[in-house]
């Protein structure tokens, strides 16, 4: 075999191992609700599946660079794709949901560090000539696979089960490993490098999401009092201060924060961050109601949510041809106003929305994406140094990935503690004989003429209650989407402090 096509094919199983990675988070997504059925996960539990794999992701980031130095690129790529394999596997087996969210968090360490050296290796291992090329490639597998994610997702679980969403990645991850291992010829290990990882804030940073989460989750159950919910806040506090200190005065930090210090930098990475929140929190929110509000089939959800994912793709060439001709806070304020307008649209959904009402609210905010993300890209990334340029992207993508997490579990508090509140408060109207309590509701509102119904009968009132349960939700999830709608709104004042190019 030529070196050439060798350093081609080693390339295409890399991007195939990204494409596995990236799709394991959208793949999901339809399969929700259909998961939580199977393993018997409370609704409210739900977002951890996910938040579980973004998180970890958020760790394994900021490892890439060190790894492939003590590893090589090949060492790396193999083992990372081996142990993603390996959970894949044991996300399909499991039988419950402590079992099936530990082995997302290795999962999601895992996927961290596959998506990162696949752009490294453009600039590593192709030829000068040839790079435009291949960053088109990988670039291309980094869009469909979001893309389809859903629809693959949706009918692997109604052809075969959930559990196939997992074990789909088996072979094509054995592949994968193979492949690497054998056309992957760069660098030789220097172990050395393993020493020069910051284990104690990469422990500090854990801990801190970790209890974070679990404050998001827990918090709305006790009323955000109690020793449990105080606990997690104290853990969360303290990891959190010695993270950020350790990394303040470690000659190598895991995460290397003083880069906050260029304000460019800054402005891009909190715009990766609501872009992150929106962007995942968007899709966890689609997911569940179309599986909890309209019981749809995974399958359907996938159908419905690939429209947002067709659209990403359209608008990537023409996003492309703005990023060079348009003032970047021109382009940045149309993206997140795009998006924003997507995300808000979705806040006017009723218990009947369905594929037509939630079909432009997709195109937005598929169409923004690419706005947003290409010109807070440059904002972060241009003025660096060639040597600082791959910790500095890494740590941008790492705060898409952080505002990703923690805008499920905020949507997921939303839901939870919400719901109650708007049951108690349509059962208080409809009491009262509220007509338009009853047709939010969904009954007849000839029945109800403003004053007390009276005595609730046991029939009426079993009929009565999914109803009122189902419009609470539906009121839960559009104030769920009118507060990621604000955020959008909010990072619009960022805009005066991005710099005219030129």
């Amino acid at each position: 075999m030529t070196k050439s096509l060798s350093t081609w094919l080693g390339f295409a199983a890399m991007c195939v191992g990204m494409f596995m990675a990236i799709l394991d988070i959208q793949v999901v997504a339809s399969s929700l609700t259909n998961i939580g059925a199977a393993l018997a996960i409370p609704d409210d539990r739900l977002s951890w599946i996910q938040t579980a794999y973004l998180m970890a992701e958020v760790i394994a980031i900021p490892l890439t660079g060190l790894l492939t130095r003590a590893l090589t690129l090949r060492g790396m790529f193999v083992a990372a794709t081996l142990g993603f394999t390996l959970a894949s596997l044991g996300c399909a087996l499991s039988t419950d949901v402590t079992t099936l969210i530990a082995i997302r968090v290795m999962q999601g360490f895992c996927s961290g560090m596959l998506i990162p050296p696949v752009f490294t290796s453009v600039f590593l291992m192709i030829p000068e000539k040839h790079r435009v090329l291949g960053t088109t490639i990988a670039g291309a597998v980094a869009m469909v696979a979001p893309a389809i994610g859903p629809l693959v997702g949706g009918y692997l679980t109604e052809a075969y089960s959930w559990r196939w969403i997992f074990l789909v990645n088996i072979v094509p991850g054995l592949g994968v490993a193979a492949v690497v291992a054998w056309c992957v010829r760069l660098g030789k290990p220097d172990f050395s490098a393993l020493r020069k990882i910051d284990y104690a804030t990469m422990l500090f940073a854990s801990l801190f999401l970790a209890a974070l989460e679990a404050v998001l989750n827990e918090g709305p159950r006790h009323d955000w009092r109690g020793t449990i919910v105080l606990s997690l806040g104290a853990v969360c506090i303290l990891s959190g201060a010695l993270a950020v200190w350790r990394a303040l005065n470690h000659a190598s930090p895991f995460i290397d924060i003083r880069r906050f210090r260029k304000s460019s930098f800054a402005v891009g990475c909190a715009f990766s961050f609501v872009l992150g929140f929106g962007l995942y929190g968007s899709i966890y929110l689609l997911s569940l109601f179309l599986g909890l509000v309209r019981n749809h089939s995974p399958l359907v959800i996938g159908e419905i949510m690939i429209v947002t994912g067709v659209s990403r793709l359209l608008m990537a060439p023409i996003a492309a041809l703005l990023e060079v001709r348009l003032n970047p806070r021109l382009l940045t304020a149309i993206g997140f106003g795009l998006f924003g307008v997507g995300v808000f649209a979705g806040g006017f959904s009723g218990a009947a929305t369905d594929f037509s009402g939630l079909f432009w609210p997709q195109i937005l905010r598929g169409a923004a994406m690419m706005l947003c993300l290409l010109p807070a890209t440059r904002l972060a990334l241009d003025g660096w140094p060639q040597d600082a340029v791959a910790d500095a992207s890494g740590l941008f993508n790492l705060m898409r990935n952080l505002g990703g997490a923690i805008g499920i579990a905020v949507m997921d508090t939303i839901l939870t503690q919400r719901t109650p509140h708007h049951v108690t408060a349509l059962a208080a109207r409809l009491q009262a004989g509220d007509a338009s309590a009853a047709r939010l509701v969904g009954l007849p509102t000839a029945l109800f003429r403003g004053r007390d119904m009276g005595p609730v009968d046991a029939l009426t009132r079993a009929i009565v209650t999914p109803l009122v349960k189902r419009a609470a939700l539906v009121q839960s999830f559009n104030e769920a989407w009118f507060l990621m709608a604000a955020l959008f709104a909010a990072s619009l004042l960022m805009l005066p402090l991005i710099r005219r190019r030129g």
